[in-house]
């Protein structure tokens, strides 16, 4: 696809994000629920070859640090409604809009509403202080997503009593404090600890779809990690079963996709595929249900569906379904 359609929706992220502005601060809990948010804006054009580039999210990140005035505001605004003239491109943008309405449950009438007017550019000229105005549409609709996503996050099954702790991941947290418990160290630096416990998660997520993880999966699971992080067996499998006891198949891995994708490359998240497969393999054979688990996280991290084929065809073809 053109550099027009990334053009589209990278203009779009960004409104989003002066939108978040609009009452003239952005809280760490609301920053966090929009990184979740715009994670997945790339979705609505990943069969378009849609991604978003680590110098396209560090400008990004750069709109949440600080307070978007009014004047570039409307730059922004007249930008998305330069980008979305045809057809095709408003249908794009909606398609998009509705996902992030759809994230945290279904979509209520009023946000299917606000989308219909946002895209139309209804009453467009109606500024003011009661928030007319498309800016003012942008920021009530995505005032509804953001609360959503804080509510979903807040009801996270198991989820820890301080946010703060969410924010780092379940694993992460749960491997700390068992680690204290035990009187145990891991020779490995936090941000590498934090890395093994995303992966540790979203593996688990796959041994977690036949709802039961076998030894077998466990197993692989810890001699993947060791070979990975340099630990012993007996570590290994401390980290794997952590991971599988902090992560069931319930529960709510939106953060857990995003916060993976933004601590890896490009290139560790194609192997990551592999290990998925790996984990999934286990046992002998890759089930349906285990494919398509990998491929919603190849979708949350950030890859292609072309890179999920690439790597689901590396199992031999007698040994997975599809």
């Amino acid at each position: 696809m053109s550099d027009d359609l990334r053009t589209r929706i990278f203009t779009l992220a960004k409104v989003m994000i002066a939108a978040a502005w609009a009452d003239g601060q952005i809280t760490e809990e609301e920053k966090q629920c929009l990184k979740d948010l715009l994670f997945h804006l790339p979705d609505a054009g990943l069969e378009a070859g849609i991604q978003m580039t680590g110098q396209e999210w560090a400008v990004l990140e750069m709109y949440m640090d600080s307070p978007i005035d009014a004047a570039e505001q409307e730059r922004l605004i007249a930008e998305l409604q330069a980008a979305i003239r045809h057809p095709q491109e408003r249908e794009i943008v909606v398609s998009y809009l509705q996902q992030m309405a759809a994230a945290d449950g279904e979509p209520t009438a009023a946000e299917l509403a606000l989308i219909d007017d946002i895209v139309q550019g209804n009453g467009a000229g109606d500024g003011g202080a009661n928030g007319g105005g498309v800016m003012g549409r942008i920021s009530r609709f995505f005032g509804g997503t953001m609360q959503k996503r804080a509510t979903a996050v807040a009801g996270a099954p198991n989820r820890e009593a301080q946010f703060d702790d969410f924010v780092k991941n379940k694993v992460y947290y749960e491997l700390r404090q068992q680690l204290a418990q035990q009187g145990k160290t891991l020779d490995v630096p936090d941000a590498e600890l934090r890395r093994m416990g995303l992966a540790g998660g979203l593996a688990a997520r796959v041994a977690h779809v036949d709802e039961t993880p076998s030894e077998a999966e466990i197993n692989r699971m810890a001699e993947l990690i060791g070979r990975y992080w340099g630990l012993d067996g007996e570590m290994a499998r401390f980290v794997a079963q952590t991971a599988v006891s902090a992560v069931d198949y319930a529960y709510d891995y939106y953060r857990m996709t995003r916060q993976f994708g933004e601590a890896t490359t490009y290139e560790e998240r194609v192997r990551f595929l592999d290990v998925l497969f790996q984990i999934a393999l286990a046992d002998g054979f890759v089930s349906y249900e285990e494919t398509e688990e990998i491929r919603t996280i190849a979708h949350g991290i950030n890859l292609s569906n072309q890179e999920f084929i690439n790597a689901k065809i590396k199992v031999p073809r007698e040994q997975r379904a599809g």
